[in-house]
């Protein structure tokens, strides 16, 4: 993505639950409500929580951007349990994904918020794998799965799914996922399914996460805005940057429990419309 400006930004995108200690958020309902708890509110605490403190830190003399959308506060209290929570997404969505945005010393000068935070949390604790790994990752075959490359299918017959995810990895199409060597493949797995998806950002200059969605909203914007994730557990909202330590790497664990057709896709804005999405089918037990 280097050199591209997705534009103002009005709301979408994420956390790196797996990559920074955090759990997942809900999504929004299109009202705006809360669809589910996805996992407990991110408790301050824990390297994420000392990571954040940091990173906020370096930020304190920032002056506010979009002060109405951050509720006219004090670009101070996002240094404190309320701001993290804010940043994270608490029981639903990140508050930058729902419109309001980090104060301008934050943004510097660009204005995409993939890019801005995938910046600030390149540094955070978490796992993390070479490059050579997730090149590896990227090709590889899953156990159980048959797969068609012409036809560029994976499918499943087992009720342990396991699958390998890489976001924008070097040699390929930009904005895309890489599985099993192929770009954007659709994914077919039994319904009752216990599925895990170890996801890789493997872009040098934005976030990338991953959301199964049963919302076709795929060409949308801001798709997360819209849809639900359509399982619990079936989203990661980003992973941020790589850096000389590695790559960000997190992983989902859902049970594919509803018959269906549904997209994986980056929630992160504009990414989707770019490319990032693929169809995933839960198929009816025979």
């Amino acid at each position: 993505m280097t050199g591209k400006r997705l534009g103002v930004l009005a709301g979408v995108a994420v956390v790196a639950a797996a990559a920074i200690g955090a759990g997942a958020a809900a999504a929004l309902t299109a009202s705006g409500s809360p669809a589910r708890t996805m996992a407990a509110s991110p408790a301050p605490g824990g390297p994420g929580y000392s990571y954040y403190r940091s990173m906020q830190g370096r930020y304190s003399g920032g002056s506010m951007m979009g002060g109405s959308m951050m509720g006219g506060r004090s670009w101070h209290w996002m240094m404190g349990t309320a701001g993290y929570r804010w940043m994270m997404g608490g029981t639903r969505v990140p508050g930058w994904m729902r419109g309001g945005r980090p104060p301008a010393a934050m943004m510097g000068n660009s204005t995409d918020m993939g890019q801005v935070m995938g910046r600030l949390w390149a540094g955070a604790p978490g796992p993390r794998v070479s490059p050579a790994t997730a090149a590896g990752l990227g090709t590889q075959v899953p156990a159980g799965a048959r797969v068609n490359e012409a036809a560029r299918t994976i499918t499943f017959t087992t009720t342990s799914v396991h699958l390998a995810v890489v976001a924008s990895p070097a040699g390929g199409p930009d904005e895309t996922f890489r599985i099993a060597g192929m770009v954007n493949p659709k994914i077919t797995v039994p319904a009752g399914a216990h599925v895990t998806i170890q996801v890789v950002n493997a872009d040098p200059d934005t976030a990338h996460g991953l959301v199964v969605t049963a919302s076709d909203t795929a060409l949308t914007w801001m798709p997360m805005m819209t849809a639900a994730p359509a399982f619990l557990g079936s989203e990661l909202w980003f992973l941020p940057n790589p850096t000389s330590a590695g790559m960000h790497t997190g992983t989902l664990t859902f049970t594919a429990s509803t018959p269906g057709t549904y997209q994986y896709l980056c929630p992160v804005p504009g990414h989707a419309q770019k490319g990032m999405t693929g169809t995933f089918i839960v198929s009816r037990a025979r």
